[in-house]
């Protein structure tokens, strides 16, 4: 085996580009693993579980490169980076050239192109808000994908999205599936009749699973961000989330994953809960609560399907 970590000083891109990169990558013939992302934290721990060491020197802002390769082969990997990266960031074709439009600038431009109902952002966390606004002034509902969003322009735009009968799924929102269409890292599972309001995306998933696995799928599944059941945010969009998915013909049943609530929050949560047509299930890691298991049980056995043993 041999491998290389480079970095690369000052050069961004975002999150979604750098997560196609490093699949291309990692298909290549002779490549073992290969992750192409910035130098965040929570990055950093991602390649150290890959057995990569990454410089201590490398920061947010650098774009790290690291590939392992079977025998020869590493400096062709290497090169193939720059490629994939132009590529991705490539403008469609033509386009701005002999009166063909050029690319849209802003998300509020984009969407006035497009008869689309989402947005979904990745960009910088703290630079995401003026993004997020456009796409809600749009009339978008928002998935942010970045984190480091900072806490009171999260509520913020809850609240804008919530005057305009919007959701914000996030922020640090990593996985949602609307209409069937999956969005960040969405498992692919079939549709079907349970809906799912999110604030733990790793629940979220493993809850998709084993309904799949016991022959039962899903409406949509709208994750609301770790932060929102938190006092501060106050359940802003789990709130939106589940009226939504009330009112949608598809859903017959709710469940709700996340990670411990705030007890007032989820007192509130639970109120509007009951005051629903239809059914919810909570799943919560708290004592006398439901697990993703049991609660997934509870969902199959509230539609009538056989719960697997």
């Amino acid at each position: 085996m041999n491998e290389s970590v480079e970095v690369r000083r000052g050069s961004y891109h975002d999150s979604v580009t750098l997560m196609r990169v490093s699949r291309l990558l990692s298909d290549r013939p002779g490549v073992a693993d290969a992750m192409v992302a910035m130098g965040t934290g929570l990055n950093r721990e991602m390649f150290e579980r890959m057995g990569f060491g990454v410089p201590d020197e490398a920061g947010p802002d650098d774009l790290v490169v690291a590939v392992r390769v079977d025998g020869g082969g590493l400096d062709e990997a290497r090169e193939a980076v720059d490629g994939l990266l132009r590529e991705a960031s490539r403008p469609p074709a033509g386009a701005g050239v002999l009166g063909a439009p050029a690319p849209a600038r802003s998300t509020g431009s984009a969407a006035r192109r497009a008869e689309a109902t989402v947005a979904l952002l990745s960009v910088p966390g703290p630079h995401v808000f003026p993004e997020a606004m456009d796409a809600l002034d749009a009339g978008l509902n928002v998935m942010i994908f970045s984190d480091n969003v900072p806490l009171a322009q999260e509520i913020v735009l809850k609240e804008a999205a919530a005057r305009r009968g919007l959701i914000v799924m996030g922020p640090d929102c990593g996985t949602a599936l609307v209409g069937g269409a999956g969005l960040g890292f969405a498992n692919a599972v079939r549709p079907g009749p349970v809906g799912v309001v999110a604030a733990s995306g790793t629940g979220a998933q493993q809850l998709m699973c084993l309904l799949d696995a016991a022959g039962t799928g899903v409406s949509h599944v709208l994750g609301v961000g770790g932060r929102d059941l938190s006092p501060e945010v106050s359940g802003r969009s789990a709130l939106s989330a589940l009226a939504a998915l009330d009112a949608d013909p598809g859903t017959e049943l709710i469940v709700l994953v996340s990670k411990p609530p705030a007890p007032q929050v989820l007192d509130l949560i639970r109120e509007a809960a009951r005051r629903l047509d239809t059914p919810v299930v909570f799943a919560l890691p708290m004592a006398g609560e439901d697990d993703l298991t049991r609660a997934a049980g509870k969902a199959l056995k509230a539609l009538g399907r056989t719960v697997p043993r």
